[in-house]
């Protein structure tokens, strides 16, 4: 297959819509091709995001024992994402368990914690295997498991049309392509992702392949949260994050009419300028915003070395207890007995302690079955 023309920014022809029967369609142009611009921001741009990516990456080795903080980056990829698509659970709810939660809250909550299980059993592939539309299947089946959702081929691509905004396919705000095109559009895509004879840097590919899936929307439910988990999984994959330190959704919800109108206009507006640039300047805050989160934390963990020689003989325990709680803030006095091996009655005593100490808040009021949050932990996470 002769190399397709490369494709300047500034002339970019997003694609055609389509007749269909009732309605048309949208035929994304192709992006497996050698990409050129002119406008001198975008280089800007590229190279503050480069670094600021770089020292984010850098923050996972300086950080002592840093696997056990990312689960908490990846609870609340998990959660504002999910918030996006309409879940309305918050992250104090997100760390809880379903029992400890009220019933009507249980099924935004699955949503989130399919989405942690989605992210951890991707990352731990890409061990293995690089990035494959095979493991975009894969996460897309553990997401929907037991969801909504749930009915609409999880794992698999989708066979019938789709559309986005709108009661149906006649008032859609936007039809993606027809069913029949998806297979070809994901391997294009795919090919992008792995191309080495062209000379595009990661973070255009990845911004131009986040446009592209969208527009694709190759599953009939999940395709936000997919396409965003993408983003990650690809830098990850590429070797710019040694950990996936990195989530956009929290800058896309908070800018969430900008992002969707920046994907809008290179459909209807060939603008593909404006999508690089808004998708490179998320790439910087938010990798600056991680950076502080990172000193927040090891701001917070030399307080806490501090303070647990003060728990005398409890302090191997009082140190057990809090590396937990750095993956997962919330705890009660059983899982605390189960966790060190001790007394119930001893494991209410080390919380009580870690209550007093301002290390813990207990959030149910209750004298039985009692939940305890490391909040000020917690809040590091927060928006």
């Amino acid at each position: 297959m002769p190399a397709l023309e490369p494709i300047k920014f500034e002339n970019f022809t997003s694609g055609q819509r389509v007749q269909q029967y009732q309605y048309k369609s949208f035929d994304p142009t192709r992006i497996n091709r050698e990409w050129l611009w002119e406008d001198p921001l975008i280089n800007t741009l590229l190279e503050k995001a480069s670094r600021a990516l770089a020292e984010l990456d850098a923050f996972t080795l300086i950080v002592p024992d840093v696997d056990l903080f990312i689960q908490m980056h990846i609870t609340k990829e998990a959660n504002t994402s999910s918030r996006i698509e309409g879940t309305q659970t918050q992250m104090d709810e997100a760390v809880l368990e379903a029992e400890q939660l009220a019933p009507e809250k249980r099924d935004d909550w699955a949503e989130v914690r399919n989405y942690v299980q989605a992210i951890n059993e991707a990352i731990a592939e890409l061990e293995r295997l690089p990035l494959s539309n095979r493991l975009l299947k894969h996460t897309h089946a553990i997401l929907m498991q037991g969801v909504r959702g749930e009915n609409k081929t999880p794992g698999e691509f989708r066979i019938s049309q789709n559309w986005i905004g709108g009661s149906g396919l006649n008032d859609a705000a936007f039809v993606p392509p027809h069913q029949d095109l998806v297979p070809e559009l994901m391997g294009d895509l795919e090919l992008f992702w792995h191309n080495d004879s062209i000379h595009v840097p990661e973070l255009i590919r990845i911004a131009l392949s986040h446009y592209q899936f969208e527009t694709i929307h190759p599953f009939l439910d999940g395709n936000g949260r997919i396409g965003r988990l993408l983003i990650t999984l690809y830098l990850v994959n590429k070797g710019l994050l040694r950990k996936p330190s990195l989530y956009l959704s929290d800058f896309f919800e908070r800018n969430r009419g900008s992002y969707y109108d920046a994907l809008t206009r290179v459909r209807e507006s060939n603008d593909m300028v404006h999508w690089v640039k808004f998708f490179l300047s998320a790439v910087i805050e938010t990798a600056n915003k991680g950076k502080l989160t990172f000193q927040a934390i090891l701001t917070l963990r030399h307080e806490l070395d501090g303070l647990v020689p003060g728990y005398g003989k409890r302090a191997e325990n009082a140190q057990a207890l809090i590396n937990r709680l750095y993956n997962r803030p919330a705890i009660t006095a059983n899982d605390t007995a189960a966790l060190l091996d001790v007394s119930h009655q001893a494991a209410s005593a080390l919380l009580k302690k870690m209550v007093e100490d301002g290390v813990l808040h207990e959030v149910t009021g209750y004298q039985r079955n009692r939940v305890f949050i490391f909040s000020r932990y917690l809040r590091l996470f927060y928006d």
